[in-house]
Parts: structure tokens; sequence; C-alpha cells
């Protein structure tokens, strides 16, 4: 089949879609990727979205989710055309949405009992309409319904992407939100660990927003962290919340490590009279320790992705955790690492028709293994082979 995966992160940067050829393998799926497009969000857009999530009302939700879809699907026409594809060659389309809330510990609401939460916007029905191909979408919901913290999805298609009889490997995807997938040697699906570390670029990237009045929101290349020199006390200081406490499962966003967080980071710098590039620098290093203190296994290989991977100062901190030979991206692994979440999202699409389960109930907490998200039919049938 081919699948296309759209994937919007927690930056709210853009849409990332990915076409894939996926077919059954002996062990694996054989997954090979046929395009890639990246389109970031209208300015106008984006700030709505941010705002969203400070004073958002049931009007704005409602809307943003019609334009958030209507945006994914102008992404993924034109993902098709420059494949030289059509609508009729895509089997289906896997929609991660653009999470504004993600709640997976558990709150008591009077008369109903405890419950798990979290809301990707980006309308299905609008994705389906404008593309003519079925959409799967709200991947997240089945595995919350069924006890699990519904994230994180993609170490599914980590397995199937990376797994080694030779080498165990940790995938560390440095987006928004850094998260880690160990696949030890010659193991199968059922030893894959995986959960979020904490945050990433949220937190590189609010610090300088904030230090710049909004004129910059991403240290290019990593310039500034390079230039500076981490310091300890801000070092410390990040790696108090406790969150990096918590043991797995585990995941997290912007409820537990946005605007409130960075402000906390900005105003311990501020009493240490750091310099911006000392902050990030700090920052960096911060990261990139708990991504070594998040687990006790052995790794013969580190692979990195997301736009992470892009930044000097935070590859280079990577590197003085595990070892510069141990370390590389995805991309030097052989698969493109901008791809690889929305990849994710389409193999996920690709499973759930065949109705095949692909969360991992040892990795997000669920009860059982499930069949992810809601299926919106495309304007025509769903056709494939098993």
């Amino acid at each position: 089949m081919k699948c296309l995966g759209l994937m919007a992160g927690t930056s709210m940067d853009g849409v990332d879609c990915a076409i894939v050829d996926v077919r059954p393998g002996r062990s694996t799926l054989r997954i090979t990727l046929l395009a890639h497009r990246t389109r970031p969000y209208p300015p106008a857009l984006r700030e709505q979205i941010l705002s969203l999530l400070r004073t958002g009302t049931v009007e704005a939700v409602c809307r943003l989710h019609v334009a958030v879809g209507e945006v994914f699907a102008r992404v993924a026409n034109r993902t098709v055309r420059q494949a030289k594809l059509s609508a009729q060659d895509i089997a289906v389309i896997g929609s991660h949405g653009q999470t504004v809330w993600h709640g997976p510990q558990r709150v008591s609401m009077r008369g109903v009992g405890s419950i798990r939460s979290s809301l990707q916007i980006g309308d299905p029905s609008v994705i389906a309409e404008r593309t003519g191909i079925t959409t799967v979408a709200d991947f997240r919901a089945r595995d919350l319904a069924v006890g699990g913290e519904g994230a994180p999805l993609t170490p599914y298609v980590h397995y199937h992407v990376f797994q080694s009889r030779r080498k165990s490997r940790l995938i560390v995807n440095l987006g928004g939100i850094a998260n880690v997938t160990w696949l030890p040697r010659g193991g199968g699906l059922q030893d894959v660990v995986a959960f979020d570390v904490g945050p990433c670029n949220l937190l590189l990237d609010g610090l300088l927003a904030h230090a710049t009045h909004g004129q910059q929101s991403i240290d290019r290349n990593g310039a500034l962290a390079a230039r500076g020199r981490e310091q300890d006390v801000l070092v410390h200081e990040l790696l108090r919340h406790p969150f990096f406490a918590r043991q797995p499962p585990k995941s997290t966003g912007r409820e537990e490590f946005g605007e409130r967080y960075i402000q906390h980071v900005r105003r311990v710098a501020a009493r240490h009279n750091l310099s911006l590039e000392d902050t990030l620098a700090s920052g960096c290093a911060g990261i990139a320790r708990t991504v070594r203190e998040s687990g006790s296994w052995a790794v013969d290989e580190v692979i990195a992705a997301g736009g992470g991977v892009r930044n000097r100062g935070l590859l280079g901190a990577l590197k003085r955790e595990f070892g510069p030979d141990r370390v590389m991206s995805m991309d030097q692994a052989g698969v493109n690492g901008k791809a690889l979440e929305a990849m994710a999202f389409a193999v996920l699409a690709y499973e759930t028709v065949r109705g095949v389960p692909a969360n991992l109930p040892w990795v997000t907490g669920a009860k059982s293994p499930v069949v992810l998200g809601t299926v919106t039919p495309g304007r025509t049938p769903l056709a494939f082979k098993t």
C-alpha cells in the first residue's frame, strides 16, 4: 500500500507530510519513503494556535480544528502531486493532527470518575473531502480509553525501521519534546522501551523568543548555544522538575514544560547573571543529560532525529554524554530524519485499516493492545491487499 502521513509537533511550527510504500516482511514491515514535504504554518495561523493554549474558547477550538484540517489537506495534495501520483494511488492518510492539549495523568471528574485526555485538532473530514482519500486520525484516544497515556506511538514504527540483530540502538527524537526508544540487540517488539524524556526545542525556542522579544524563535544551527558555556547551577535547576523522576510509562507536553517552566528557567538564569549564550548552552546540556540518565541500558548506537539535530550545541552535548563515536543523525543512519514522524503515522494508518493493533501497552501503560484511530472514508472505496 502507498500511504500518506501528516504530522505536526509540539513546536507548532508547521506540517510534515510523507508518502511511503508499506509491505509486509518476514518479521518487520518494509517501509520505503517515496516523497516528503514540510510546510510552515502561516504566521497568523500559528499565532492563533499558540493563543489557543493561553486563552482558548470553544469557538476558537472549533474554527481552528477546521482551519488546521485545510492546511493539512493542502500539504497532502501538494505532496501527492510532487510524487507524480494521484489520489487513487494513495490507499489511506494517517493524520496525527496538531496537539493542543495532552493530559495523560488521571484527573477526577465528578459523576464520571478518573479520566485521561488528549486533543489533536485538524478535522479529518476536511482532509478526506479535500483529498478524496480515506483518512485515519485521533490515534491517541483509543489508547487513552484503555488506560494508556496515548503516547508515545512512534516506537512501533521505530522498531520496524531500526531493529537490528547485531546492535542495540537508542532512537532519540529531539523535537519540541525529547523522547527515546530503546531497541535491544536482537529483541522483538515486546522488548521495546520508550517514553518522553522532557522538554527540548520547546524550551530552547522559548528562551530565545523571550530574550529577543519575539524577533527570533530558533537558534539557527545552534550558533548561540555553541558560543556559550554550560553552567551547572542552571543545569541542576532544569533537572529538578518532578517529571524527570517519574517512572515510565510517561509522556508530556506544553502543559508541564510550556510558558510557566520557561519563565522559571529565565528567572534562574537572570538571578545568576547568565548570558543568553550560556543559558542556551546550559539548556542543551540539561536536555542531553536527561536523555542519558533516562535509562541504564546498553547502547551501541544513538540515532538522533528532529529539529534539534541541526543545533550544534545540542548535538554536541549529546555526543559528550554518550561519546562522539556512538551518536549519529538519522540521515547518517540512512533514514530521512525530517520525514520519520510523518512516515510513522502513515504506517499506523496502514495498520489501522488492516485491523492490526499498533499501540505498545508496555510503553503507553494501556491495559491491552488496540487498533488505533478513527476512520473517515474518502470519496472512493478503500481497497488494499492484506
